[in-house]
């Protein structure tokens, strides 16, 4: 049954990788729970685990990141070891031996996992370890992977875990270059996914409309304003990890156009998947297309 009053859109970008025909009715809420709460885990459902050394690979890589952004507010510096634990079928088994290049001593952590450290910022210590195990079942404590047979467990400086700030759930972002709608913007973490884009209202390649909640305007005859796409990037809280993490979309990748993020320490991160998004952190600036430029930082 279609939902009055609302347009048809995508709730989780989750819906990139799937057969829009399967869903013909997506409001544009954001801060829908009733809608998340029935799709969100059709789409975990439908997408597939990977059968292949590659995607296995890909997969691992991924979810690894993700533990990373959130262990210590992403920055990693109190990490001390990783633990990956490998669940898979014994028939399975030379595919993910394959994937962690387990004839290789240290090529995975040396090639894989610490590249994801340098270019996402994330200061992992000279001494961090890694381990690779392959069990029947994993620790309770460890992280579990949707898509994957995997599960990380992350061993950290438990001083650094006591005093570590839980931040409160709101933000505010300034726009430092290019001309938006309003010259700040105050986030919350209730406040759902939070667009942006060239203008207020855009229509999307199938036909839905899309509201970019922070919205460069076409109107304006400032320069920067030029370069940003219509369906650019998007942020969201994650109440699991306590932060709200930028993800770029459709327009925001390329070959299309770009999106990166200034951290600490001058380091950029550029996004270059929708599916992976990059954890905000106080004073980061945002680069939006060519030279449109956001701020993001904590309420006081």
């Amino acid at each position: 049954m279609p939902i009055e009053n609302h347009k048809i859109y995508t709730t989780t970008r989750y819906i990139d990788k799937i057969d829009q025909s399967f869903f013909p009715y997506f409001v544009t809420n954001p801060t829908s729970n009733f809608i998340n709460h029935i799709f969100n885990p059709m789409f975990d459902f439908l997408k597939k685990q990977p059968t292949d050394v590659k995607g296995i690979r890909s997969a691992i890589l991924d979810f690894i990141k993700e533990q990373l952004q959130k262990a210590e507010g992403g920055e990693g510096g109190h990490i001390r070891g990783l633990t990956l634990y490998l669940t898979c079928a014994v028939a399975e088994r030379h595919l993910y031996e394959a994937a962690v290049y387990v004839q290789d001593e240290n090529r995975f952590k040396e090639e894989e996992i610490q590249k994801i450290a340098d270019d996402y910022a994330i200061d992992l210590p000279a001494t961090w370890t890694f381990e690779i195990a392959f069990v029947d079942n994993a620790p309770p404590e460890a992280w579990k992977a949707k898509h994957v047979e995997a599960s990380l467990l992350i061993s950290t400086n438990k001083k650094a875990v006591k005093v570590a700030v839980v931040q409160s759930g709101v933000a505010i972002i300034k726009v430092l270059n290019g001309e938006a709608e309003n010259a700040a913007y105050t986030l919350e973490k209730k406040s759902g996914k939070i667009n942006i884009g060239r203008d207020k209202d855009t229509t999307t390649a199938d036909g839905f409309i899309r509201k970019n909640h922070i919205a460069f305007l076409s109107s304006s005859s400032n320069e920067c304003n030029r370069s940003v796409s219509r369906q650019h990037a998007h942020i969201e809280w994650n109440e699991e990890a306590k932060g709200f993490f930028i993800f770029a979309d459709e327009g925001g990748i390329p070959p299309y156009n770009k999106t990166k993020v200034k951290a600490r320490e001058g380091v950029a991160v550029k996004l270059q998947t929708t599916q992976i998004g990059h954890r905000l952190q106080q004073g980061d600036q945002i680069v939006i297309g060519e030279s449109a430029v956001l701020e993001f930082g904590w309420a006081k």
